[in-house]
């Protein structure tokens, strides 16, 4: 069985470096004029990016560069003099969706590795087949297949290189390409049943409160005394919002089935978030190329990432309660939150500083995340920048001085919330693995 590759985002070369050092094989940044991610992307920088390229390249690694708009006429007439020096920095493949301008990019640089971004929306074997004849060499399935019509798709194309998303955000409609109607009347709009759901009349009421916040019910017009909860909290409501995906579960049937390559979400996200991810999925793809069961464990430490909420999406479409329950079980009991990163060590005194970024204490215990492995450790002092004692680090804004091993140089932090999970793994049945 071959090994897949592990995609990750890069927005910086703090992520690309943090990717790599935590098991990631290769990273995706965007040039900002004409990749979907404008903020947070420091490779608007043709150094900066000239940087990220060699660094890859120099361990053997692979630098893909994100070029997925769909552009108006103006930015493709600027696209061939704005590319030519990035592509003579040899990235090693244009993530793509506009057929204009993948035309454009065959006409100029014919060696130039195409990859079809998840944006073209490809979701069948014939469209693949199609996209390899006009020079494509990889397709980035879209995020609404199942399993069984990835593994289809594979089969219907066997020479083209088939990547999917594995872990992050969820988009709800582009254009027309929209799923609110197959999810609430089982009428696809992209098969051409829409029901025009977003047009519907809907009512709100309010419910009862949690420790989340207020808890509202929406009422669709037609659909009297059927009421959706959404959600209200500090920051606001969230009717469109989808929750993240994560389906770590399916890395060894992917992995089997023979997949190219699993891709990570989130390129203005943070370090830490790339660290976790891709050293989570880079033990379930160890694990399943080994033939080794799926490590459950791994459910927990992504859930401590800012999250919506977790789905497997479309992968597999009708759970049992079962599977449910066991997936939430182990969930929350190895659910851990970032508390901070490591600066420097004092071998003198014994003690290593740390820049918090959450609520840590004297009594907690610790992971260690490291690209060696983690560990974990009940933290036993905590002092000042003045050498004066603490018991707590109320959370970001505070630099500390902690007692931890001397080998935790460059180490995230991340504190188990064992307690605070504690009663509501009473109420959870958890299956065996």
């Amino acid at each position: 069985m071959k090994t897949p590759e592990l995609l990750a985002p890069a927005g910086s070369l703090s992520m690309l470096n943090t990717a790599f050092d935590f098991g990631a094989t290769a990273v995706y940044a965007g040039q900002p004029r004409y990749s979907l991610r404008v903020r947070n992307n420091d490779f608007g920088n043709i150094e900066v990016l000239r940087e990220g390229i060699d660094t890859a390249h120099a361990q053997g690694k692979n630098f893909y560069l994100v070029s997925n708009i769909f552009p108006h006429g103006g930015k493709t007439r600027t696209y061939v003099k704005d590319m030519e020096p990035v592509i003579a920095l040899k990235p090693d493949a244009l993530i793509m969706s506009d057929p204009g301008l993948i035309m454009l990019v065959r006409e100029n640089w014919p060696d130039m590795p195409i990859h079809l971004s998840v944006q073209a929306n490809t979701v069948n074997g014939q469209a693949a087949r199609f996209w390899r004849s006009v020079g494509v060499s990889r397709v980035i399935l879209s995020r609404e297949l199942s399993l069984d019509e990835i593994e289809a798709v594979r089969q219907d194309c066997p020479e083209m290189e088939v990547e999917v998303f594995i872990h992050g955000a969820l988009c709800i409609a582009y254009s027309g390409r929209c799923l609110l109607s197959g999810y609430f009347n089982h009428r696809d709009p992209n098969q051409g049943t829409c029901t025009n759901s977003c047009r519907w009349d809907y009512k709100v009421a309010q419910a009862t409160e949690d420790a989340t916040g207020d808890i509202y019910l929406l009422e669709e017009g037609n659909r009297p005394g059927e009421w959706m909860p959404i959600e209200e909290d500090m920051h606001g409501t969230y009717i469109l919002n989808s929750k993240d995906l994560r389906a770590i579960e399916h890395v060894q049937r992917l992995t089997e089935m023979g997949i190219d390559s699993f891709k990570i979400e989130g390129r203005t996200k943070s370090p830490y978030y790339v660290a976790r991810t891709a050293q989570a999925y880079r033990s379930a793809i160890d694990d399943a190329v080994a033939g080794r069961p799926f490590n459950p464990v791994l459910l927990g430490h992504l859930e401590g990432l800012a999250n919506r909420g977790y789905t497997d999406g479309f992968y597999v479409r009708h759970h049992d309660q079962d599977h449910q329950n066991y997936l939430r079980g182990f969930s929350i009991s190895g659910r851990s939150l970032y508390v901070g990163n490591v600066l420097e060590v004092d071998a003198a005194r014994g003690l290593v500083k740390v820049e918090a970024k959450n609520k840590f204490a004297v009594g907690d215990k610790l992971e260690i995340i490291q690209p060696s492995g983690n560990t974990d450790i009940v933290l036993e002092e905590i002092f000042s920048t003045k050498g004066e004692p603490m018991r707590v680090v109320p959370g970001a804004g505070y630099t500390v001085w902690v007692k931890l091993p001397l080998t935790s140089e460059g180490a995230f932090l991340a504190r188990y919330m064992e307690q605070e999970n504690a009663s509501k793994l009473e109420q959870i049945p958890i299956l065996e693995a």
